[in-house]
């Protein structure tokens, strides 16, 4: 950011990713836009860490981009559709969560929602993994109730992963189905005694 410091000019630029775009994961592929001094270095890089893309998948984006661009300001536009969705079924998550006790933190967007599962009182020590809370929390909301959750310790360093330490992540982009049974499954977790 200029803010950092004021020598620094702004270097404007967007990357982007088909997988989160379109909501096809596995998709690795990707673009950038920014000025060319960048793009240039971005370039070079991506000629060390690209191993394949496919130009069937290639194809496919352009064309999603080009079907997007005529329906854009459409009830049918999938870039309208999505975030509604998503929305909907973080409301409905972040309800089942805070129905049980839990506290969900509302995200500003994006596919994941955190919750706050301290006020369950769920003790893991017994379990003597040597694990984060959150990696012993997830493994056992797996195992016993089928429902999968990210742990999110494993996102942080050795001397800030205690700040992470009783939340979980939660994946809202999921079909109806699957949003209702998790539902379903969370209205059922219960507090420790």
């Amino acid at each position: 950011s200029s803010g950092i410091n004021a020598e620094w000019p702004l270097r404007p630029g967007t990357i982007g990713s088909a997988g989160k775009t379109f909501s096809v994961t596995g998709w690795k592929i990707g673009w950038a836009i920014g000025p060319q001094h960048l793009i240039t270095q971005l370039q070079h890089v991506s000629s060390c860490t690209t191993f394949t893309a496919p130009t069937p998948l290639q194809e496919a984006v352009a064309g999603g981009f080009n079907h997007e661009r005529s329906i854009a300001h459409t009830e049918d536009a999938y870039f309208k559709w999505l975030p509604a969705k998503l929305e909907d079924n973080c409301r409905k998550l972040a309800e089942a969560f805070r129905s049980v006790g839990m506290i969900p933190v509302w995200p500003d967007g994006g596919y994941f929602m955190l919750v706050d599962t301290s006020p369950m009182g769920w003790d893991f020590t017994e379990v003597k993994s040597g694990r984060y809370y959150d990696v012993d929390c997830v493994k056992w909301l797996t195992r016993e109730f089928k429902l999968a959750t990210i742990p999110i310790s494993v996102f942080y360093g050795e001397a800030n992963r205690h700040l992470s330490a009783k939340y979980i992540r939660v994946c809202c982009a999921k079909s109806d189905e699957t949003i209702d049974k998790a539902c379903s499954i969370i209205s059922q977790l219960k507090k420790s005694k």
